[in-house]
């Protein structure tokens, strides 16, 4: 990673949230919101590479080096919004721009959606909206979620002897790595524990979610954005065969580009990486 990037803490009312710094103090302002379980060091390789811009990449609440939420709170989407917001209004961004990975370009949707007049760009890779449900599966769906909630003080975090170990499970995850981004995720998301190692995350992030917005929800959110968006799908990463992301971008004025690579194609190698940037460089700092 870069020398220049710089490790600050962001004492929100609410919570304690951590974050790595790049770029110069004028530079266009970016919040870099990065997907579920990872941390802040998946723009580790893409964040140097983009020239101009002063980019805060978070680590969002119960990931990487940011505090758990309190007891009884939860991790929804709309609390990551929150979240993001809060961070903007104490670094004093009025209009800022967002680059989100997966979970953090839903997130970047639905804040950009929400309020139009704060997000200046958004630069997206391989994440839109997030996974919908309709009304009639809604009582099973929180059924569901109400069970998990319940048993999970009686489940483990998984402990690995070995650092090596923990990288390889990493590999293998949801949303496939490659071993060099799985060092990288590692190095910012393991903690020493008894025994070896396990992830600093909060293991309320794997709980199922207690409701989900329909499709028409969804497809509000990205109707009511406004402001220039551009979005990187990788060819063998999550959106790729899924129909109704192209559906949902029809007759808007959106910037759509197919980079070969997979989910975490910006953080996996350095090819992926700066063809990301190659595209985005020019977007953001416009």
């Amino acid at each position: 990673m870069s020398a220049q990037v710089e490790e600050i803490r962001l004492n929100l009312p609410h919570i304690e949230l951590a974050a790595h710094l790049f770029g110069p103090e004028d530079g266009k302002p970016v919040l870099a919101l990065h997907g579920w379980l990872d941390n802040a060091m998946s723009f580790a390789r893409l964040a140097p590479k983009l020239q101009g811009l002063r980019i805060v990449a978070l680590d969002f609440a119960g990931h990487g080096h940011s505090a758990h939420r309190a007891a009884g709170a939860d991790y929804l989407l709309w609390d990551y919004a929150f979240d993001v917001l809060a961070v903007a209004e104490q670094l004093g961004w009025q209009r800022f721009s967002l680059l989100g990975h997966s979970m953090g370009a839903i997130v970047s949707v639905l804040l950009a959606g929400a309020l139009p007049e704060r997000i200046e760009r958004l630069a997206l890779i391989d994440g839109l909206v997030p996974y919908t449900g309709e009304a009639d599966k809604a009582p099973q769906k929180l059924g569901e979620a109400l069970k998990a909630q319940l048993a999970l003080p009686a489940k483990r975090k998984p402990v690995y002897e070995r650092i090596e170990r923990a990288v390889q499970a990493r590999m293998k995850g949801v949303g496939a790595v490659s071993r060099e981004a799985a060092e990288l995720l590692a190095q910012r998301g393991l903690m020493p524990v008894p025994g070896g190692f396990t992830w600093r995350s909060d293991a309320r992030l794997t709980l199922p979610s207690p409701l989900r917005l329909t499709q028409a929800h969804a497809a509000s959110f990205v109707r009511a954005v406004q402001c220039p968006l551009s979005l990187v799908l990788a060819q063998g990463g999550m959106l790729a065969n899924q129909p109704g992301i192209r559906r949902l971008l029809e007759g808007r004025p959106f910037e759509v580009h197919e980079l070969p690579g997979g989910h975490h194609l910006h953080l996996d190698d350095e090819a992926g990486a700066t063809a990301v940037a190659a595209i985005f460089q020019p977007f953001l700092s416009a």
